[in-house]
């Protein structure tokens, strides 16, 4: 009698990269690093004001024989979603923006930027505020006898974080 092979656990990333990568290939994203790494590659300064939403390619057109285009891939339009008073900056800085994706991207992907007018999508962290030195306090002394004072007040530090947000 044999036994049934014995399953393992697999890695959250190529459960997860699978699903993730399905949605990103539907807005015409090769890969995922065009948008976690859009201030890496068009600088902070862009990206505070802009995200890509996707990446349009146009429909390859029927080509003669004869076409000296050899194949290749038309470059797409980026399409950012921008929030409303750095539109025009955004719109004014499309070709250094064209210019930082494709040497990003290693070829000629994106010929041309769309602005679509909306607030960002990303999260905004909240500054820490002087009243988390008072709740850090608070929270130190609800802990039992921890010998290692460093560590208590790290704990704290956690606890009070989690409760602010």
């Amino acid at each position: 009698m044999n036994k049934p092979a014995r399953s393992f656990a697999r890695p959250l990333r190529d459960v997860a990269g699978k699903i993730v990568g399905e949605a990103f290939t539907r807005q015409g994203f090769a890969s995922a690093e065009l948008v976690t790494r859009w201030s890496e590659i068009v600088g902070v300064d862009i990206a505070a004001y802009s995200e890509p939403i996707k990446l349009q390619w146009q429909r390859p057109v029927r080509a003669a024989p004869s076409s000296d285009r050899g194949g290749l891939q038309e470059p797409g339009m980026l399409v950012l979603r921008v929030e409303g008073p750095a539109a025009i900056e955004i719109q004014h800085l499309a070709n250094v923006i064209c210019e930082r994706v494709n040497r990003f991207l290693g070829w000629r992907a994106v010929a041309r930027i769309a602005v679509r007018q909306a607030p960002l999508r990303r999260r905004e962290r909240k500054p820490a505020s002087s009243s988390d030195a008072s709740a850090i306090d608070r929270i130190a002394a609800t802990l039992p006898d921890i010998a290692d004072g460093e560590l208590k007040q790290a704990l704290a530090r956690l606890g009070a974080a989690i409760k602010a947000r």
